[in-house]
């Protein structure tokens, strides 16, 4: 009997385009592939023993003739290309209609709610990547106290400033106001407030992040798991992007290394039900993204002593990242997914997933929720 199920979806994991990717200019993309190639090579001992290598070819990863976990890659149908459209699929919710992104610059409509909302005056406004937009315009914000806003190229919209500008709780509601806006204009746009802390030419990211979008347009897996009675924890930005629906409790976080210490924490807490974790582990360098990785993978198997034989620990990823992209946005890329368990069956090749909304029903077979509308469950594969 399955009892308990631990999710980390690590941002922008790829590994490979996607059919569809040269749509979206992706057609050479591979996140995990480029950085490794990188850096020289990848040491992920934990991961290949899982069959990462069976995968995708990651350089500096081995071929494992008897893969302790089982290994496969899901796609995305949605025609979003970043966490809302990845996470959304997820849990049984597609996305049918091509996204129609911000291209270079923040639409002025958008700009105008942002500017509104905040009462003054915003920089930037064009896309790039988070690291970009702050060593571009710090010393400007700093000298103005006029936040900086960028996007990724996606319908998102990310609102920073530091800490002591905007209060982070004033950011959050400010930015709040701005999407009650923007919403009108386009139902899918996302504003992000990004509160930042540091001194100059070292401005960081710090914890209260706040996503804000619209509720997911259908029945997901965390509320079909809710409605049967589980527990169902969020970790990181998993509550934003479902405007906390379905969920027990929620726990943000500021970092990778938090959620996966909360999500170590609640290992000893939560008894039964779904922990569903977003690691945010790739920055814009791929020297410190391969880093992470491997710090990530080095502590995994510590975190795998502590499951209990009704438990299933699953890796995946939502969207691509390739580094090597212009502006660092999201690209169009498969994402692994690998699974173990004191009770999994070990060494089961999942192929490649047409949509990762097979992951989502797995999930909800499992824990033994109500089915969902789209996804085909592998549970028996995997299921001694």
């Amino acid at each position: 009997m399955t009892n308990r199920i631990i999710v980390f979806v690590i941002d922008g994991w790829g590994i490979g385009p996607l059919p569809d990717a040269a749509e979206y200019g992706d057609a050479d993309a591979d996140t995990l592939g480029h950085i490794a190639d990188s850096v020289g090579g990848l040491s992920l001992p934990t991961m290949e023993a899982l069959g990462l290598r069976h995968i995708a070819q990651v350089r500096g990863v081995s071929l494992t003739t008897q893969p302790s976990g089982c290994f496969g890659r899901l796609g995305f149908t949605a025609r979003r290309n970043d966490s809302v459209g990845g996470y959304w699929e997820t849990n049984g919710v597609i996305i049918s209609d091509h996204e129609v992104g911000f291209s270079d610059t923040l639409p002025k409509d958008v700009v105008d709610a942002v500017e509104q909302a905040l009462g003054r005056k915003v920089i930037g406004k064009r896309t790039a990547s988070m690291e970009t937009a702050l060593s571009e315009h710090e010393a400007d914000h700093l000298a103005s106290g006029a936040p900086i806003v960028w996007t990724d190229g996606s319908s998102t919209c990310y609102v920073a400033a530091h800490e002591s500008v905007i209060p982070v709780a004033t950011l959050q509601q400010q930015c709040r106001e701005a999407w009650k806006v923007v919403r009108k204009i386009g139902p899918l746009i996302r504003i992000v407030a990004r509160p930042l802390t540091g001194e100059r030419g070292s401005l960081l990211p710090r914890a209260g992040r706040k996503d804000f979008i619209s509720e997911a347009p259908g029945v997901t897996m965390l509320d079909a798991l809710n409605r049967s009675g589980q527990i169902v924890m969020g970790v990181g930005k998993v509550a934003d992007l479902f405007s906390g629906r379905g969920l027990t409790k929620s726990f943000p976080s500021g970092s990778g290394t938090d959620a996966l210490n909360e999500t170590i924490r609640l290992l000893a807490k939560v008894p039964r039900g779904l922990i569903y974790t977003s690691l945010d582990l790739l920055p814009e360098d791929s020297a410190q993204g391969a880093a992470a990785l491997e710090e990530f993978d080095r502590r995994l198997p510590d975190l795998f002593e502590r499951l209990r034989p009704g438990d299933v620990c699953i890796l995946t990823g939502d969207h691509g990242r390739d580094l090597q992209k212009p502006g660092k946005a999201p690209t169009r890329e498969y994402v692994p997914i690998l699974i173990t368990g004191p009770k999994v069956t070990r060494g089961v090749d999942l192929g490649t997933r047409v949509s990762a909304a097979d992951l989502g029903q797995t999930i909800v077979e499992a824990l033994q929720g109500e089915r969902l509308l789209v996804g085909d469950s592998f549970w028996s594969a995997i299921n001694p």
